[in-house]
Formats: structure tokens, C-alpha cells, sequence
């Protein structure tokens, strides 16, 4: 099984995965430069923000590489098979990012041992059931086969939301000001990016993959990578000196 892109459609898959590797490389690099800028209560977020990051930049290396060796000319092997253009990268990556995208939130909050213990325990197994329960959906061609395992893996979806907006929203009270404005906008980004996801998902739920599904489906997931990596990261290190500053940490640091 394969398909044959155009040269546009080729160059853009190709330069959207570079544009992924050196998005997270680059992110991964800042956050790390930036523990001095916050209290040490709050670099664990910022670890863990850049081992996210550093995770997703390893696999879209690996992306990078597997598409362009899955190329001959303009075809690309899709058939599954040695050689082939491998998207079980993508899970692998989202299994281990996934959750620590959640802890990140949890850490850079500092809340009670107890309240981050339970929340933890709530959205860690949450996040891997959805990861590992769409992935069938995205390697089967069965289209019945796709809406079932979509529809599988949006109930934990569906709770991870009802922790975040429910749960996590019962202690942001506490939090000082801004910080609880920023966690609402932080929701607000999971949301909007992880509702690129299913939309890709949906375009690749129709049998065979043709040229414009599998662009739509590689640019659509790499873009909502980097939202929800990056711009993801950058706003927990924002959320962590605004603690640090009104924790008595100079505004300037």
C-alpha cells in the first residue's frame, strides 16, 4: 500500500516534520536554561516540560527519518511493513508525553501532597487508556473499526476534562493572582489543541489513505504537537515565575 503525493504536497509533509523536530529541540533547550528563573519548589514542572518536549523531538526524528526513507521519488510505503512509513511513533511518543503534560500542570500548582497525589492518580491512567485506545482505531482500514475505537478512547478524554475543570478547578482559589486566569487559559489551549487530534483521526478513518488525507492527517497532528508541547511548556514556565514572584522571588530574575 502506498501514496503518491505531488511534489508541494511531498515538500510539505517533509518540511512540517522538520519544523516539529526543531520546535521541541528548541523548546526543550529553553526550559532547561530557565531553572534559574524560578523557585526550586517549581522546577519538577519545568524538568518535566522539557522531558516532554526532549521525548517528542527524539520521535520526530524518528518521524523524519521513516517518511523520508519510506519515500521513492513522491510514493510513500504505508503498507505497515518493514520499511514503511511508521506512525506508531506518534503513540509511543503521545504514551509517554501525555501524562507528563498533566503531572506538569499538577507540579507547577504545588498543591497539597494529597490533592496532587489524587489528582495524579486520576489523569495518569486516564491519559494512557485514551492513547493506547485510539491507536487500533488509527492503524486499522476498517472504517467501523476507526469509529469504535475512536468513540473507546474519547470516555477517558471525556474525564480527563471533567479532573481538569471540576476537580482542579476546586483548588485554584488558593492560587495567586493571575495564576488562576492562566490555568483557565491553559485548559483552554489543551482543549483547542487536543481537538485537532480527533480531527485528524477522522481523516484518516476512511479506508486506504489517499495523498490528501495523509497530508492532512501528518500536518494536522504535527501542528497540534507543537501547540500542545511547546506553547504548552512555555506557558507552565510562565505560570511558574508568576508563583515565584509572588512567593517574594525579584520580578527582574
Amino acid at each position: 500500500m502506498s501514496v503518491t503525493l505531488d511534489s508541494n504536497q511531498w515538500n510539505l509533509v517533509y518540511n512540517v516534520f522538520s519544523f516539529g523536530l526543531i520546535s521541541m529541540l528548541a523548546c526543550t533547550v529553553y526550559t532547561l536554561v530557565s531553572q534559574s528563573r524560578v523557585l526550586p519548589k517549581y522546577r519538577n514542572a519545568l524538568v518535566m516540560s522539557s522531558m516532554v518536549t526532549f521525548i517528542a523531538g527524539y520521535h520526530y526524528f524518528r518521524i523524519f527519518n521513516s517518511f523520508d526513507e519510506a519515500s521513492e521519488g513522491m510514493v510513500v510505503n504505508v503498507s505497515g511493513e518493514q520499511g514503511a512509513f511508521n506512525e506508531a511513533y506518534r503513540y509511543v511518543d503521545w504514551l509517554l508525553t501525555v501524562p507528563l503534560l498533566l503531572v506538569e500542570v499538577i507540579a507547577v500548582l504545588a498543591l497539597a501532597k494529597e490533592v496532587s497525589k489524587s489528582l495524579i492518580m486520576r489523569l495518569v491512567p486516564a491519559s494512557a487508556a485514551m492513547i493506547a485506545l485510539g491507536y487500533p482505531g488509527e492503524i486499522t482500514s476498517d472504517k467501523n473499526t476507526a469509529i469504535l475505537y475512536g468513540v473507546l478512547s474519547t470516555i477517558p478524554f471525556l474525564y480527563i476534562l471533567y479532573v481538569l475543570f471540576v476537580e482542579l478547578g476546586k483548588s485554584l482559589e488558593r492560587q495567586p493572582a493571575g495564576v488562576a486566569e492562566t490555568i483557565g487559559r491553559l485548559r483552554l489551549l489543551l482543549i483547542a489543541t487536543w481537538g485537532v487530534y480527533p480531527i485528524s483521526y477522522i481523516l484518516g478513518m476512511n479506508g486506504d489513505p489517499t495523498a490528501s488525507s495523509f497530508v492532512g492527517v501528518q500536518v494536522g497532528y504535527t501542528i497540534a504537537d507543537v501547540l500542545a508541547k511547546c506553547v504548552f511548556g512555555l506557558t507552565i514556565l510562565k505560570i511558574a515565575r508568576m508563583k515565584s514572584h509572588a512567593e517574594g522571588m525579584a520580578a527582574d530574575h
